[in-house]
């Protein structure tokens, strides 16, 4: 969509770990703690490890000889960056394929290897997605802001592939505390014109001239700041905060579809 011109001002343009074949380790690793690693991370990792890993390594990780992947310890890996190398390079020695993953994927199953030796698998409940949907569109009246494919407003980011781009741990937080994850590009901003002409939206970009956003209608404007009258910018997020408002069942329901929201 191209941004609209006002006046003469610019146009702008707008197997998982599972098959982590990690050989037995000489030098001690980074093992986890619960607090560490956020809870609906490794919960998100447990259900990627469940699906793709068990048939080689074994619901606790030592189903392949000499890997034990709840020791914490591993040959290669002794740091996240390390480990997440391993997954998406392989082990071809060890017989290990390389994997391609999300970063919500990869930083789910390298919260739940981590944690493997301190929390209970068993314990864990994984969200159910049509359940989220169904709270999103409801409940949560999340489409009154955001939009995903064909549905919803515009006034908020676009959901439409968000579960690619951030990780479980991310929509928990940003669902309780909507200001702890608000990014600078979507600050709300509150502009009036020369010509008295008000605009409401979010900030997209800005340099030392012109600043650009999309407004409540999602339309991208590039305006010049001389042109200006007035260009606030919001610290606070219009979000609200569902933190009582859903229950822990619910939470993980729709944290569970915003992963889902991937390119199709």
């Amino acid at each position: 969509m191209p941004f609209s011109r006002i006046d003469t001002f610019p146009r702008a343009a707008a197997a998982l770990a599972g098959s982590l074949i990690i050989l037995a380790a000489q030098t001690p690793g980074t093992q986890g703690h619960p607090d560490d690693y956020s809870r609906a991370d490794i919960e998100y990792g447990a259900r990627l490890y469940a699906e793709q890993c068990d048939r080689c390594h074994g619901a606790n990780g030592v189903g392949v000889s000499g890997v034990d992947l709840r020791s914490g310890k591993f040959r290669r890996g002794n740091t996240d960056r390390e480990l997440m190398m391993v997954i998406t390079e392989g082990f071809p020695t060890a017989g290990m394929p390389p994997f391609k993953l999300n970063q919500a994927e990869m930083t789910g199953v390298v919260a739940y290897i981590r944690n493997m030796g301190s929390v209970d698998r068993g314990s864990m409940k994984a969200g159910d997605a049509v359940r989220g949907k169904a709270l999103f569109e409801g409940k949560g009246a999340c489409l009154s802001c955001h939009r995903v494919r064909d549905k919803g407003s515009r006034k908020a980011p676009d959901l439409t592939d968000i579960g690619g781009a951030r990780s479980a741990g991310f929509f928990e937080r940003t669902l309780l505390d909507p200001g702890s994850q608000m990014l600078p590009i979507n600050r709300p901003v509150h502009i009036v014109t020369r010509e008295g002409k008000v605009i409401d939206g979010r900030r997209l970009n800005e340099d030392t001239y012109t600043v650009q956003i999309a407004d409540e209608e999602g339309r991208l404007l590039s305006l010049a700041k001389a042109g200006l009258r007035e260009f606030k910018i919001s610290t606070t997020s219009p979000m609200p905060s569902y933190k009582g408002e859903l229950t822990p069942e619910e939470l993980a329901d729709l944290v569970s579809y915003l992963l889902s929201l991937k390119d199709q």
